[in-house]
């Protein structure tokens, strides 16, 4: 058993890096009090194979594996963590459902734009009655001579604001075996974005409505049965949401390592100060052992789906440990921390987003319980009459 990255690995990473501070360092804070999608950054990754590092090279990718993909947004996090939503949204989000499952006419159509960074795909699966509980989604798909209409309404879709193409979870019929997901472009007839709400992190969001959209079949990504695949596909996602965070907490790590070198109080420098070693060892231990639970679901995941329980252990744990991370690292820090002017508070707004994004760290406890005890354990409450 090896801990350490491969030769190969580490000379991609470390490309990855030098990139990053040549490119991407400059404008780390002014990106990261921006809302918009930053394209002029995914058009530069898009030139250094950044975006679809996991996409087969016949369908326009890298052909690289997930570790590649995590170890992307790690090195980009390091020097831009507002950069890194891009390395996710061009290999761990939507995209990786997209160019997993879609057909020759979808890649063809769709994978270009998205793969050049020149379009940005969203992913629209919560809705204002299913959250946590999303097989209980009531966005419809409902056939009309060749194609669907598409009825219902989506919040909570990161990027939507800027995105071109969504990834829809619709119903195409009662029961979990009725739902699936289609492919629907900004600005077809019937789709409307709402107004951008603001999150605590600073990303916008825009409510998205459906109705009597038209779409033709060729726009349906997996029909009736197609849920458990896409949420295999999303398990990616929840990949590069553990990297983000335990790449953001590293960042706030790093920031607060440099100051506590260099501010002094009470005539020395405050690492000097026992409280304050304690906190960096703590920080230190829980970011290294949330890398190693991270590396496990990614490189046992090689380059296909990760699995659900592995996923749901890493995320769960680097999600704490990086918020953990940032938000001791903004208590070092102080008042500077606490500025908008350093990036340390954006990884404690951003980090603590994710524990709630792409799987509470709640229900992913309900699914490691459910693999320790070998059985389901069902949070829909029972029909009274069933339960007698």
């Amino acid at each position: 058993m090896d801990f350490a990255l491969t030769a190969e690995q580490r000379l991609f990473a470390d490309t990855i890096a030098r990139f990053a501070r040549d490119y991407l360092a400059g404008g780390a804070l002014d990106r990261a009090h921006e809302p918009a999608y930053p394209f002029d950054v995914a058009r530069l990754m898009a030139a250094q194979g950044l975006l679809g590092i996991t996409v087969p090279a016949t369908h326009g990718g890298q052909g690289g594996t997930l570790m590649d993909a995590v170890l992307a947004i790690e090195q980009v996090a390091l020097v831009c963590p507002r950069s890194a939503d891009v390395v996710q949204a061009g290999n761990f989000s939507a995209i990786r459902t997209l160019a997993e499952y879609a057909s020759p006419d979808q890649r063809q159509r769709f994978l270009p734009d998205l793969l050049s960074g020149r379009k940005l795909i969203a992913l629209g699966m919560s809705e204002p009655e299913a959250g946590s509980a999303v097989t209980e989604l009531r966005t419809t798909a409902t056939p009309d001579g060749t194609g669907y209409r598409i009825n219902g309404s989506k919040v909570f879709t990161s990027n939507s604001p800027d995105a071109t193409l969504f990834l829809i979870y619709v119903r195409f019929g009662p029961g979990l075996r009725g739902i699936g997901s289609v492919l629907v472009e900004r600005g077809r007839p019937g789709f409307t974005l709402g107004k951008p709400t603001r999150f605590h992190s600073g990303d916008d969001w825009c409510q998205l409505y459906f109705e009597d959209c038209r779409i033709e079949a060729a726009d349906v990504l997996l029909g009736p049965g197609g849920f458990k695949k896409q949420i295999a596909g999303f398990n990616v996602e929840r990949i590069g949401n553990a990297a983000r965070s335990l790449a953001l907490g590293r960042h706030a790590f790093n920031l607060a390592r440099g100051y506590a070198g260099q501010r002094r109080q009470f005539g020395r420098a405050i690492c000097e100060f026992q409280g304050i070693q304690w906190k960096f060892a703590e920080m230190r231990m829980q970011l290294d052992a949330a890398q190693l639970l991270l590396y496990r679901a990614a490189v046992n995941a090689d380059a296909g789906l990760p699995d659900a329980t592995e996923t749901s252990i890493a995320k769960a744990f680097c999600n704490r440990a990086g918020h953990d991370a940032a938000s001791e690292a903004v208590q070092i820090m102080g008042a500077a921390g606490f500025s908008e002017s350093a990036l340390a508070e954006y990884c404690l707004r951003r980090t603590r987003g994710w524990m709630i994004a792409g799987g509470s760290i709640e229900i992913l406890k309900n699914r490691i319980a459910e693999d320790v005890f070998g059985r389901a354990f069902p949070q829909r409450m029972q029909d009274a009459r069933t339960a007698e």
